[in-house]
């Protein structure tokens, strides 16, 4: 992207793509929120409208009809939008972990024939298969194998994957495995990644799962059934997966943080508006300094998380070694989103715990940000190791 930007500023691109998806976030996407929530059913319509914008290749490299964001328009379409629903930025940034797989690790052939239309259309959706029931922070401990069948040139996959999101909607996943070598045993140099669509003989889908939060936001596992996936299927050599996927963890990482600081700042918003406007002795509760000081923390604790968030970005872009500044911006980031939205419910009082505000499903979606893409615990273990060097 062109034009210059000092500091954490953006530039005038990077800030006309922000006001666009803000807008349409506040028009699009909030009004259908609730429902979605509710009915715990992902808006199909929203998604369909967010390839008209050319977000669903937000990640894909221009030469395939992309949007080729760097770091920063990424962070701040994915602010803009968790301002509007977490579980539809959610969605969009797997689908952009999918693409972003194959752009950076697929072939000419792979790259040409998947992503000019999940740019473009957004379909097939993406999904990223890395967890599992038993590997979750640990996914080097993964048990999913593919066997290489030579008569065949294809691999057969064999495992079960968790926590899937756009797992009934998917059409196409990123799959993580162990390559069985017949003369040793699976380990995690063995781990690759494989492209496997979701129509292929053996690609299960298990059960949606029944969440706390982010219930629109369509989760299952996968199986998979001596499922063959064509040996050109394969996104890195044996041995090369487990890097690729904690790259491409880093990477989304900034996008989870980004989230988190959107959903804060929709609470604090949310918190600020019912202040002005509910009355308690005679005058409205914005007046009463408790009620100032709350929300004078929540904002401070907001733009804290988003500056974290732009020094990720600006190391990413820079070429610098981004680990650890996107691990704090996650860690810091996701921590303020449980704070603001824990304040604002606190705010709205009795009625902050209804349905009737935004701010109890704010509050219900903030937790995960302290999960996926590597819980706080992790960040933390992270950060550590950039502090001694190690």
């Amino acid at each position: 992207m062109t034009g210059a930007r000092v500091g954490s500023a953006l530039t005038d691109e990077q800030q006309a793509v922000r006001d666009l998806v803000a807008e349409f976030a506040a028009e699009e996407v909030r009004p259908t929120a609730a429902e979605a929530d509710e009915t715990e059913t992902f808006p199909e319509d929203v998604w369909d409208e967010l390839a008209e914008l050319g977000l669903t290749g937000l990640t894909v490299p221009e030469e395939y009809g992309g949007f080729g964001a760097d770091e920063t328009t990424y962070a701040v379409v994915n602010e803009a939008l968790a301002h509007g629903s977490l579980a539809v930025a959610t969605a969009l940034s797997v689908h952009c972990l999918a693409t972003s797989c194959i752009a950076e690790f697929g072939t000419d052939e792979q790259r040409e024939a998947w992503l000019p239309e999940m740019a473009e259309t957004g379909r097939p959706v993406g999904m990223f298969c890395l967890s599992e029931p038993h590997a979750g922070s640990n996914p080097a401990e993964m048990s999913t194998t593919a066997t290489y069948d030579p008569e065949t040139d294809e691999y057969a996959l064999n495992g079960e994957k968790q926590w899937i999101t756009n797992g009934n909607r998917g059409g196409v996943a990123i799959v993580f495995a162990k390559v069985d070598d017949p003369d040793r045993e699976p380990d995690d140099d063995a781990i690759t990644q494989f492209l496997v669509p979701a129509d292929t003989d053996g690609f299960e889908v298990g059960k949606k799962e029944e969440k706390l939060g982010l219930r629109a936001s369509d989760t299952t596992g996968i199986s998979f059934d001596g499922c063959r996936v064509p040996a050109e299927n394969r996104l890195t050599e044996p041995g090369k997966g487990l890097s690729a996927a904690f790259r491409t963890l880093t990477e989304g990482r900034i996008g989870i943080a980004a989230q988190a600081v959107g959903v804060a700042q929709a609470a604090l918003d949310e918190a600020k508006s019912y202040a002005t406007e509910r009355e308690q002795f005679d005058r409205p509760i914005a007046d009463i300094q408790t009620i100032r000081h709350k929300l004078a923390e929540m904002a401070t604790d907001v733009s804290a998380a988003r500056l974290l968030v732009r020094e990720a970005c600006r190391q990413a872009e820079a070429g610098e070694d981004y680990r650890v500044a996107a691990s704090k911006a996650k860690y810091r980031a996701s921590e303020a989103a449980m704070s603001v939205t824990n304040e604002a419910v606190q705010i709205h009082g009795g009625y902050g715990y209804t349905t009737e505000f935004d701010v109890e499903r704010l509050y219900r979606d903030a937790k995960i940000t302290e999960i996926y893409e590597g819980t706080t615990e992790i960040q933390k273990t992270i950060i550590a190791r950039g502090v001694f060097g190690e």
